[in-house]
């Protein structure tokens, strides 16, 4: 897929995390998810060693990648970013986002994803404050605010309201998304909504209840999100 300026919509977008899904399964389970509604497929790349947690190479996204109609939202929660960033173009990324911490020249690192054709996304732990983009807007397609520590999947919510308000000011009218990564639900999604943020990850809370078998509960729980994120607009 080739993502232009034209992926830019400030409307609320459903990115159900993948590693919450089958792994058995996976091309059938990013097919369930897309014809349920998903808007993008959020895919959660671990090292074991920038995070405590082990998940998915290149290989395995470029594995992904012929099952995702959508866009392919690859999170690297790795250190470092730089020498892998052609292997996640070529595996397809559409859009690939760094953490700050995982390198020490991240306007460098976003000068490279863009130079190899993908949307740039910057990532923020629940430690880093959102002043810390503020001379990185104009290479940035993505700001990621985590509202969970990286590294696991349904942890319980960290309140990162006044950040994304932040966020969303120091943005103005520039073309740049807000998502956020942790803990979203239909109880969360409002408030982060009604922020600004309008890209929502969700893993457990999309996958919960469904499988490739009973695909429709997987459209319930993203219509669910996605009705009490628009709620709050």
């Amino acid at each position: 897929m080739t993502v232009g300026r034209s992926m830019f919509e400030h409307k609320i977008k459903i990115a159900p995390s993948i590693l919450s899904a089958d792994f058995a399964n996976f091309g059938q389970e990013i097919q369930a998810i897309e014809a349920q509604g998903a808007d993008w497929v959020h895919v959660d790349v671990m090292d074991g060693h920038f995070v405590p947690n082990l998940t998915f190479g290149p290989m395995a996204v470029k594995a992904f990648r012929p099952h995702v109609k959508t866009v392919m939202d690859v999170h690297l929660m790795i250190s470092p970013v730089d020498q892998y960033i052609d292997a996640y173009a070529d595996a397809g990324a559409d859009v690939l986002t760094a953490h700050i911490e995982a390198g020490p020249h991240i306007h460098r690192t976003l000068q490279a994803i863009k130079g190899a054709g993908m949307k740039a996304g910057v990532a923020l732990n629940p430690g880093t404050p959102a002043e810390s983009v503020a001379h990185l807007l104009d290479l940035t397609d993505l700001i990621c605010v985590m509202t969970v520590n990286p590294g696991f999947g349904g942890q319980k919510y960290i309140d990162m309201t006044a950040k994304v308000r932040a966020l969303r000011a120091m943005i103005g009218d520039r073309e740049i998304h807000i998502e956020i990564d942790g803990g979203m639900d239909p109880s969360t999604a409002p408030l982060m909504a009604e922020a600004g943020a309008d890209v929502l990850v969700a893993g457990s809370a999309v996958f919960r209840g469904g499988s490739v078998q009973n695909p429709e509960a997987y459209g319930d729980n993203i219509r669910a999100i996605r009705a009490a994120a628009e709620g709050a607009l």
